[in-house]
């Protein structure tokens, strides 16, 4: 017993010493000094120090691999770039083509300074005059076919001003500096002063980044819109995303989303609705999720622990996510055509296109007729993105849908009002 008492009592000495020995070690930060610099980037290896638990599941997301020094990991590229194979998948579409595909610039591996993406497509980052620009080949990933990106111009776009605020953290367009993919900063604003401040200093540490789940929802969604966005920045004419926002600021001081009604009929439909890859925001507003409050967190996750269930990081897969919140509570009127309680195949039709037609949701939320194709053929309906529709008569359809979702006239004679009394009135 004694001696079990002396251990506890040598324990309890040995971590007083060592708690004497961190805060003997921890530097004196002078808080008003510190506070009074400009904030700087630090860079998302600075977080896991003490945010481990955050880092590995930041670390799962496709955010953390959105871009890929290839330099530091050749295994970035997930696939050959050999100019023979690449040059006979765009032989086969060549039709659409700007140039021939024999004056195709294919880079070699040891070319390639940053890979972007890899879920959908990847594309690839080389330098050309001291400039960061994107190759212009494209490999899709589900296929595994080759396809062109910006052939005619690419060696003309900087992706630092095109791409680079939404692709990486912390850019810095004079200095051309940045950290590669979307980092914790992205999100929680620059770390210097948090990073610097000591762990004694624990409330005015807590300031010094944001956490977006204590901002409100409204103010909160708007960090992802900075980038699940397509437009101009406000703040510099050449910037295609929003130079100079920080989360927690106001989007549209900064951005200004793009639309169909503005001219842009290459990534927008007539209707609004997006049809080309990151534009959820955009789709968004436009739905009833948006009026009512459901946001982008509601559904996704930013990060947690362990292998994503779904490949689009939603909390459940397929229609279970809308089940989650909208009960089901009949099978009749519109939601009688389909018994098997598909939300997401009507409600968010396969429009929007990443790297092959249709292999993204719309994010709009509502279902599109095919009354809507038959008044503007270049808008697609949700029936047709079904292989079981894909040739079917469009009036016919639209004829079945509204017998289906029209409510039946009463029939029989109606009566007045009864009173208390008992008699007709």
């Amino acid at each position: 017993m004694e001696r079990k008492k002396r251990n506890l009592i040598l324990l309890a000495l040995a971590a007083w010493i060592a708690q004497l020995g961190c805060m003997a070690t921890e530097p004196e930060v002078n808080v008003a000094q510190l506070t009074s610099k400009p904030k700087a980037y630090v860079g998302s290896e600075q977080c896991k120090t003490c945010h481990l638990e955050h880092y590995d599941s930041w670390k799962m997301t496709l955010h953390s691999r959105m871009l890929l020094d290839a330099k530091a990991n050749q295994d970035a590229i997930v696939t050959e770039l050999d100019p023979a194979a690449i040059r006979a998948d765009l032989e086969k579409i060549k039709d659409s083509l700007k140039i021939p595909p024999d004056q195709f610039y294919i880079p070699k591996p040891e070319e390639v300074l940053f890979t972007i993406g890899s879920q959908w497509k990847q594309r690839y980052l080389v330098q050309k005059d001291g400039m960061l620009v994107m190759a212009p080949i494209q490999y899709n990933t589900d296929t595994g076919r080759w396809v062109n990106y910006n052939e005619d111009k690419w060696d003309k776009n900087s992706w630092i001003l095109k791409c680079g605020g939404c692709h990486a953290t912390g850019v810095d367009l004079e200095k051309g500096t940045f950290e590669p993919s979307v980092g914790c900063e992205a999100c929680h604003g620059p770390g210097s002063w948090h990073v610097a401040l000591p762990k004694s200093a624990l409330f005015e540490k807590r300031q010094t980044v944001v956490n977006p789940a204590k901002l409100t929802p409204g103010v909160a969604v708007q960090i992802c819109g900075s980038c699940h966005n397509r437009g101009k920045a406000t703040k510099n004419d050449k910037a295609a995303w929003p130079v100079g926002y920080m989360p927690g600021k106001a989007l549209e001081t900064y951005f200004k989303s793009t639309s169909f009604a503005a001219g842009d009929k290459q990534h927008m439909y007539g209707n609004e609705f997006s049809k080309a890859h990151h534009q959820q925001y955009i789709d968004w507003k436009l739905s009833k999720h948006y009026m009512e409050g459901v946001a982008c967190t509601s559904c996704h996750y930013v990060h947690k622990l362990g292998i994503s269930d779904t490949r689009l990081q939603t909390k459940e897969a397929g229609s279970n996510q809308c089940l989650s919140c909208h009960t089901q509570l009949n099978q009749n009127l519109a939601h009688s055509i389909h018994s098997h309680a598909n939300c997401v195949g009507c409600h968010m039709p396969r429009v929007v296109k990443s790297a092959e037609s249709g292999d993204l949701h719309s994010h709009v939320f509502k279902p599109l007729l095919p009354k809507e194709t038959l008044a503007n053929p270049a808008i697609p309906n949700s029936c047709q993105t079904c292989h079981k529709h894909k040739d079917a008569d469009l009036a016919q359809l639209q004829k079945q849908y509204d017998a289906l979702a029209r409510l039946p006239k009463p029939m029989g004679q109606s009566i007045g009002f009864i009173s208390e009394a008992g008699g007709a009135q």
